[in-house]
């Protein structure tokens, strides 16, 4: 996932070729040391760690990655206007802070990178996609250890599965893709109302949490038998990137859009993009985020997957207008930027170090400290985004690329 300076996008008016080889484009725009840009990797490590700040109270909650499903989301703004106390005021901010916005932005940066190997094939002269279907097939395998081994709830196979339909959809003219890209948002957001107005039909109120038997298989089971329980219940586990697939798509596009208009370029256009950015994404789409949280568990699906992706696109503009502000660095930026060059690395790294942490197969501290949550979860989050920082960046001392993108690369060159 190489950063180079922005190509221009072929011309519609340029059919593919029978091998869809795509045009060359002019490189335009200044980029960072050894050719990236630099604030996708602040941008991509920082979605790295806020993915974590969602899926830390997945792993440290009754029943783990079985309890989202069984009404057990933790403290919510509804709630806490009800009946407020610290604790519930501070989970709360947590969660709604990163709930579906760094995922958002995980997805958009996704596209981005995408655009930027299209580019890279078109500079070389290659064929498109190529050799990219196998980089994608490769991907969902390493989705698939990663759910099977892990974590239910791996993002890698329906980012490949996706990024083959782009791959695609890049050898088409741009106003193909522009309505491709907004039929996909359309069909997504018809989709979450309808589940929506579903959900406030139904008068239920399933949420007596999961079962004994799925809590104690985390707090006190075995690694194989939790292997096991997600296997069986692969289908269930396995349905957020099916309903979400439209979203997955509209995201990949718009980071193409995004990426080819300039958008995280160090110049006056690039500043002026994130500047529209930080003002709609925040404007627009905080007080969407607070009105579906404050609808309660019925609107959960339109504040994660409709709103979160609003405020997502603000969080870019927001971290964009703060890396121009902050000249040199710092410990921080650093660390950021050098978990964003370990992407995939680390998103698989924090999941590990958070399941030895909180399950019985390793520590247990879910369990032990049950009583002391929210502040230990937010802890744990802290602790291991410390850690993923510190040890990135002394990898990349020694090494170009993360551990599992240079398997990657490896067994791509086979």
């Amino acid at each position: 996932m190489s950063d180079t300076a922005r190509p221009a996008a072929p011309s519609p008016r340029t059919p593919p070729t029978p091998a869809h080889r795509p045009a060359s484009g002019q490189v335009t725009g200044a980029a960072g040391p050894g050719g990236r840009l630099a604030l996708l990797d602040v941008l991509r490590g920082t979605a790295i760690l806020g993915t974590l700040m969602t899926n830390v109270w997945i792993f440290t909650g009754p029943g783990a990655e079985w309890g989202i499903l069984s009404g057990t989301g933790g403290s919510s703004l509804h709630h806490v206007v009800s009946d407020p106390s610290l604790p519930a005021a501070a989970e709360c901010l947590f969660r709604l802070l990163a709930d579906g916005k760094f995922l958002a932005m995980l997805t958009v940066l996704f596209g981005v990178g995408l655009a930027i190997q299209f580019g890279s094939a078109a500079k070389r002269g290659q064929p498109w996609p190529g050799r990219y279907r196998w980089r994608a097939l490769f991907l969902f395998g390493e989705g698939t250890l990663h759910f099977v081994l892990v974590f239910a709830w791996d993002v890698l196979m329906g980012y490949a599965v996706t990024a083959l339909l782009v791959a695609w959809l890049l050898t088409r003219s741009d106003r193909f893709r522009h309505r491709a890209m907004w039929c996909a948002a359309a069909l997504h957001l018809a989709l979450m109302s309808l589940l929506t107005l579903g959900s406030l039909a139904s008068q239920s109120d399933d949420t007596d949490g999961p079962s004994r038997r799925v809590v104690d298989l985390y707090a006190h089971g075995g690694y194989l038998d939790q292997i096991a329980f997600r296997l069986h219940n692969a289908v269930v586990l396995r349905m957020e990137p099916v309903l979400s697939f439209a979203l997955l798509v509209f995201l990949f596009l718009l980071g193409v859009r995004l990426y080819r208009a300039g958008a995280f370029a160090p110049d006056a256009d690039g500043r002026r993009i994130r500047a529209r950015l930080l003002q709609w994404g925040l404007g627009i789409g905080v007080p969407l985020n607070v009105a579906t949280a404050l609808g309660g568990a019925d609107f959960y699906l339109l504040g994660r997957y409709v709103a979160a992706p609003v405020v997502a696109l603000g969080y870019i503009g927001l971290i964009g207008a703060l890396t121009d502000r902050i000249r040199g660095g710092g410990l921080l930026t650093s660390g950021l930027t050098s978990v964003g060059r370990t992407a995939l690395s680390c998103y698989v790294a924090q999941n590990v170090l958070c399941m030895l942490a909180s399950y019985g197969i390793g520590l247990g501290l879910a369990a032990r400290f049950g009583d002391f949550a929210p502040w230990w979860v937010m802890g744990l989050w802290a602790v291991v985004c410390a850690v993923l920082m510190a040890a990135s960046a002394l990898w990349l001392r020694r090494f170009s690329h993360g551990p599992l993108e240079a398997v990657q690369r490896w067994a791509l060159r086979r």
